[in-house]
C-alpha cells in the first residue's frame, strides 16, 4: 500500500455551489457538462472579478475526471456586449498592480487553460452579439447563433487587440481579414463566421444547446481514451498558436496600459462603442 493517498479532487455539487455567482452548471450521468456565464443571469458583463472566474472554472472543471465534455455558452440575447459598470474600479486605483495581474496574468492564463488544461472535447455556443468571442470561438466546435454578431472592440476603447482576440482571429480569419477585424472593428455576422471558417454550425438561438447536447452524444459513442487523445489532436494548432504570440500580445496591450496611465473598460465607454453592432452597421466610422 501506499504510503500517501491521492488528494481529492471538489466535488460537481461542490464546485457548482462555489462558482453560481458566475457560471451555472449542470452535469449529466455521462459526464457531459453544460457551463452558462452570466451575469446576475443575463449577458456576461465584463469585469475584473468575471474574467479571473473564467480561468478558475476552466481549471476546476479540468481537473475533475468525471467531466466527460464542457458546453460553454453564455446567457440571454447576448454573449457578452457591456462592462459592469463597477468592474473595473480596481484598475483605476492601482492601474500598475492591475495591468499585471489583469490584463497580463489572468488573461494568459484564461486563453492557456481553455487549451492546455481541459483534457476533454470542447464545444462552444455563441448566443448572442459578442466581443471577447475568442472564448467560444477557441473551443474545439463552435455552433453560433444566427442572430449573433462578432466583433473586436479593442481598438476603438484605446487599448491594443492582445488579450487573446488577436491569437484567435488571426488563426481563424487569416492575416489580412484578421488584420481589417482588429483595426476597423468590423461586425461579422453568424454567417460571414461561418463562411470563414471561425464557426462551424448556425442555428437559431432556441436550437445551440440541444445541437450541442446531440454532437456530444455523438463524441460520447467512443472510448473515453480515444475521445481524450483525439482531442490532443485537433487542438494542436491552438496550442502552437499560443505559444508563438500569446504572451507578447498580452504584454504589448498592458505596455499600452502604462503608457496612456489610464484604464480603458469603462462600461459607458464600452456601451458607446458598441452601439454600431446593435443598429447592423459594420464598424463605427462608415454610414
Amino acid at each position: 500500500m501506499s504510503l500517501q493517498n491521492f488528494l481529492p479532487t471538489p466535488e460537481f455539487e461542490e464546485y457548482k455551489e462555489f462558482f453560481k455567482d458566475f457560471y451555472k452548471m449542470e452535469r449529466r450521468e455521462d459526464g457531459v457538462i453544460l457551463v452558462q456565464a452570466h451575469t446576475r443571469g443575463g449577458p456576461i458583463q465584463l469585469s475584473v472579478e468575471n474574467h479571473r472566474s473564467l480561468g478558475q472554472m476552466l481549471k476546476t472543471v479540468g481537473a475533475d475526471p468525471k467531466n466527460e465534455i464542457l458546453i460553454l455558452t453564455g446567457s440571454g440575447d447576448d454573449f457578452m456586449m457591456d462592462a459592469d459598470p463597477e468592474g473595473f474600479k480596481l484598475e483605476e486605483k492601482d492601474l500598475a498592480y492591475w495591468a499585471y495581474e489583469y490584463a497580463y496574468k489572468d488573461g494568459r492564463i484564461n486563453v492557456s487553460s481553455l487549451v492546455n488544461d481541459l483534457e476533454i472535447p470542447t464545444i462552444g455556443l455563441l448566443n448572442g452579439h459578442a466581443f471577447h468571442s475568442e472564448i467560444c470561438l477557441m473551443c474545439d466546435i463552435t455552433l453560433c447563433a444566427e442572430e449573433a454578431t462578432l466583433f473586436d472592440l479593442h481598438y476603438d476603447i484605446g487599448s491594443v487587440p492582445g488579450d487573446g482576440i488577436h491569437s484567435c482571429f488571426t488563426e481563424l480569419l487569416g492575416v489580412k481579414r484578421a488584420a481589417y477585424a482588429l483595426l476597423t472593428g468590423e461586425a461579422i455576422t453568424a454567417q460571414q463566421a461561418l463562411e470563414y471558417g471561425m464557426v462551424n454550425e448556425v442555428l437559431p438561438r432556441k436550437d445551440l444547446i440541444q445541437r450541442a447536447y446531440k454532437i456530444a452524444d455523438h463524441i460520447m459513442t467512443q472510448p473515453r481514451t480515444t475521445r481524450r487523445m483525439s482531442t490532443q489532436i485537433v487542438r494542436r494548432p491552438w496550442r502552437q498558436r499560443i505559444a508563438n504570440d500569446l504572451d507578447g500580445g498580452f504584454a504589448m496591450q498592458m505596455f499600452a496600459h502604462l503608457a496612456k496611465n489610464r484604464g480603458v473598460h469603462g462600461s459607458e465607454h464600452i456601451g458607446n462603442v458598441v452601439d454600431y453592432v446593435r443598429q447592423g452597421r459594420k464598424n463605427n466610422f462608415d454610414e
